[in-house]
C-alpha cells in the first residue's frame, strides 16, 4: 500500500495510563498507509507539564521534527486539565503559526476523552478540535481522523458492516417504541419458585421451552455520601422491592462496596466507601434476601478471609452462585490485601466449599486480563484454565462470563469468533457431571454518553449475544444486562427494567427476522469461522504447553507459576510489577478488529512462540514462588 504523505502524531500525558485507544487509532492509520508518531515518555512528560513554555517548545519540536500533520491527544482524568492542555498546546502551535489557517503544516488536533472532557472541548474551542469520547467504529473513527473513503481498506469496511447492521437494527427498535410494550415473563411454573430451596438452574430448565427467553441478571447498587451508611442500605432495600414486585429481573446482583468486600463486619470508622451498597451485617443480608422475593441474589466474593464470607453469603442469601476472580482482586490490581499466591489459595478453599454446596460457580477472570491489555487468545486461555479448575475442585455448573465489547476496538465478527472459540473450548470440558451455562454481557466501557445512542448500544450487543449461537434458541441462557445509562449515571429500577424490555425484545425481534431471512446467518460467515479455528488453535497450543510443562497445574502453585512465567501476557499490570515482570514484558496491539501479542517491532507472535518464552522463563517463576513461600511463612511467625 502506498504510504500517503500525511503524518499523525498521537500524545499520551505522562499521567493518564489508558494506551489502547491510542494504539487504536494508530494501527487503523497505519493500514489505511499513513505514518502514525506516538509520542515517547519525554514528549508524554513535556504534555502532562504543559504550563511550562520549555515543556510546551518540547511537543512544539517534536511535531515540527517529525513533519507532523495532524495532531491527537488521549486524556481520560480531569475535565479541566484536559482543556487547558488542549488550550496551551492550540496557542503554542498558534504562536509558532503552525496551523494551516495560518499556512502551516498542521491539517487538523483531535482530542479523545470522557464525555465531558469532549463537551467541554467542544465548547471551548467551537468546534476547531475534533473529539472521539468511545463507541465509534472502527470506519467511523477513521472518517472522522480525515481518511478519504477510498483510503481505507476493504477489510475495515467489511469488518465495520455487521457492526453497522447492528446498529441499524438497534435504531430501529428503539425508534419504533415497540419494547416498551413487552412485558414481564412468568417463571413460577415450578414448586421452588422464591424460596429458599430456589436455584438459578431450577429456574433455567424450568423455563425451557420453545418460546424460552434467557434470564436476566443485573447489577444494582445505589449510594450516596450525604446520607448514612444504614440510609443507604434502606435505600437499597426499596430498590430490590421495587424490582421483585415488577418482575422484569430474574437475578439481582448486589452492587455492594469495595468496604463490604474488604472490610466485612468491622467498625469502617470514617473510610470512604467509594460508592455501592455499605452492607455490613449478615442481618441485613437477610433483610436483603426477604424484600426481594421472589428473585434469586448474588454478590461480590471477598478480597479477605474469602472463604468465610462466601458461607455467609450462601447462609443469608440462599446465593444463587459464587463468583470468583482467581488472578485478580488482590495486590495485582490493588483491589485487596493479599499477594497472588495467598490470594489464589483462598480462592481454591473457597471453590472447594462451593462445591460442597451444589451451587453453580462463575470465574470472573477473562475481562480482568482484557482490561489490563491481555490479548484474545489470553482471554479464551484464562477462562478455559478457571473452568477446568472449577471442574477438577467438584464444580458441577460453571457459569461462563464472556464481556463482550472488550477491549471497546473489537469488532462484532471478532467478538463471534472469540465467543465460539471460548464455548467450543470450554464445551469439551461438559460430560454429564459437569455443565456450562454462557453468561454474555456488554462491555464495561460500550456504552456511550447520550442515552438514546446507549439504548440503541443495547439493542444491538442483544442481537450480538444471540449470533453466538445462532441457531439455538436456548441460548444464552443467562444475559447479564448492562444498564443504557451506564456511561451517564446510576441505572434506577425503572432504568433497569427499562434495559431488560430492550434486550428481551431486541432478541425476540432477531430470532424472528432470522427465522424469515431477513437478516444475515452469522453461522456462515467464512470470516468469522476463520478466525474462530486460529483462536482455538492458538490458546490450544497455549493450555498445551501449560499442562505439559508445568506439573499439578491446576493448584495455588499451578496457576502462580503459569502467571509468573508469561503464558497469560498482561502488559497494563498495575501492581506487583517486579515479582510479575514477565507477565508484562509482552506487548499486545490491535490488529484487524482483535488483539494480538507482537514482539519489538510490532509484529504479530504466534502461539508456539509465546509459550516457548512463558516455557524459558519457568524457572524464575518457580524461584519466585519459593521466595514467595518462604516470606508467606515468615510473615505467619511474626
Amino acid at each position: 500500500m502506498a504510504v500517503n504523505k500525511d503524518i499523525y502524531g498521537f500524545i499520551k500525558p505522562a499521567l493518564d495510563a489508558h494506551t489502547m485507544g491510542v494504539n487504536t487509532a494508530a494501527e487503523l492509520l497505519r493500514d489505511c498507509g499513513y505514518d502514525v508518531l506516538v509520542a515517547d515518555e519525554t514528549i508524554s512528560k513535556a504534555i502532562s507539564e504543559y504550563k511550562s513554555e520549555a515543556s510546551r517548545k518540547k511537543v512544539v519540536e517534536w511535531i515540527i521534527s517529525n513533519n507532523i500533520t495532524s495532531v491527537g491527544i488521549s486524556y481520560r482524568l480531569d475535565k479541566d486539565d484536559a482543556v487547558n492542555m488542549v488550550g496551551y498546546l492550540l496557542e503554542e502551535l498558534k504562536s509558532n503559526n503552525l496551523l494551516s489557517y495560518q499556512d502551516g503544516s498542521i491539517k487538523s488536533i483531535s482530542f479523545a476523552g470522557l464525555p465531558v472532557s469532549c463537551e467541554a472541548i467542544e465548547k471551548e474551542f467551537d468546534g476547531f478540535v475534533s473529539t472521539y469520547m468511545g463507541g465509534e467504529s472502527a470506519h467511523d473513527t477513521l472518517v472522522q481522523l480525515g481518511v478519504p473513503e477510498d483510503k481505507i481498506p476493504m477489510d475495515i469496511k467489511e469488518g465495520s458492516k455487521y457492526d453497522d447492521s447492528l446498529l441499524q437494527f438497534g435504531k430501529e427498535i428503539i425508534d419504533s417504541q415497540e419494547y416498551s410494550k413487552f412485558m414481564p415473563i412468568d417463571r413460577s411454573a415450578y414448586n421452588d419458585y422464591g424460596t429458599r430451596n430456589d436455584t438459578v438452574v431450577k429456574r433455567i430448565d424450568a423455563n425451557m421451552n420453545k418460546d424460552f427467553a434467557p434470564l436476566m441478571r443485573a447489577h444494582v447498587g445505589p449510594y450516596s455520601s450525604l446520607v448514612s451508611r444504614e440510609e443507604n442500605v434502606k435505600e437499597f432495600i426499596s430498590w430490590v422491592k421495587t424490582l421483585g414486585s415488577t418482575k422484569f429481573l430474574d437475578i439481582i446482583s448486589i452492587g455492594s462496596s469495595q468496604l463490604t468486600q474488604s472490610n466485612f463486619g468491622e467498625d469502617w470508622g470514617d473510610r470512604p466507601n467509594g460508592g455501592g451498597v455499605p452492607v455490613n451485617s449478615a442481618e441485613e443480608y437477610r433483610q436483603i434476601w426477604e424484600a426481594a422475593r421472589p428473585l434469586l441474589l448474588r454478590t461480590y466474593a471477598g478480597t479477605k478471609d474469602i472463604p468465610t464470607l462466601a458461607k455467609m453469603h450462601e447462609e443469608t442469601l440462599n446465593i444463587s452462585w459464587h463468583a470468583l476472580s482467581l488472578w485478580w482482586f488482590n495486590k495485582l490490581d490493588n483491589r485487596g490485601p493479599y499477594d497472588l499466591y495467598t490470594s489464589l489459595t483462598q480462592h481454591i478453599d473457597t471453590i472447594k466449599y462451593i462445591s460442597t454446596t451444589n451451587k453453580p460457580f462463575e470465574a470472573n477472570v477473562s475481562h480482568h486480563f482484557a482490561f489490563r491489555g491481555a490479548d484474545d487468545v489470553t482471554y479464551i486461555v484464562s477462562a478455559y484454565l478457571a473452568a477446568k479448575l472449577a471442574k477438577k475442585l467438584g464444580i458441577k455448573t460453571y457459569i461462563l462470563q464472556n464481556m463482550l465489547n472488550t477491549p471497546r476496538l473489537t469488532w462484532g465478527i471478532q467478538d463471534l469468533a472469540k465467543s465460539r472459540a471460548l464455548l467450543k473450548l470450554v464445551g469439551e470440558l461438559q460430560d454429564p457431571n459437569f455443565r456450562v451455562l454462557l453468561q454474555p454481557r456488554a462491555g464495561l466501557d460500550y456504552f456511550k454518553p447520550d442515552l438514546y445512542e446507549a439504548r440503541i448500544q443495547l439493542a444491538a450487543v442483544s442481537a450480538l449475544m444471540d449470533d453466538i449461537d445462532p441457531h439455538n434458541e436456548m441460548s444464552p441462557p443467562i444475559i447479564h444486562v448492562v444498564s443504557y445509562s451506564e456511561a451517564s449515571h446510576l441505572a434506577t429500577p425503572e432504568i433497569i427494567n427499562e434495559s431488560i424490555q430492550i434486550t428481551q425484545h431486541s432478541i425476540k425481534k432477531y430470532r424472528s427476522l432470522r427465522r424469515k431471512g431477513n437478516v444475515d446467518d452469522m453461522s456462515k460467515n467464512a470470516d468469522i469461522h476463520q478466525r474462530m479455528n486460529e483462536l482455538f488453535n492458538s490458546a490450544k497450543v497455549i493450555i498445551n504447553a501449560i499442562e505439559s510443562s508445568i506439573e499439578n497445574p491446576y493448584s495455588p502453585e499451578g496457576f502462580y507459576k503459569i502467571y509468573a512465567a508469561g503464558f497469560l501476557p498482561t502488559p497494563y499490570l498495575w501492581g506487583e510489577v517486579d515479582e510479575f515482570k514477565h507477565a508484562t514484558e509482552l506487548k499486545t496491539k490491535p490488529v484487524r478488529g482483535g488483539l494480538k501479542v507482537v514482539d519489538k517491532n510490532g509484529n504479530p507472535l504466534k502461539a508456539e512462540e509465546v509459550a516457548g518464552i512463558a516455557k524459558s522463563n519457568l524457572s524464575d517463576a518457580e524461584y519466585n514462588l519459593s521466595q514467595r513461600t518462604m516470606k508467606n511463612l515468615k510473615d505467619i511467625k511474626l
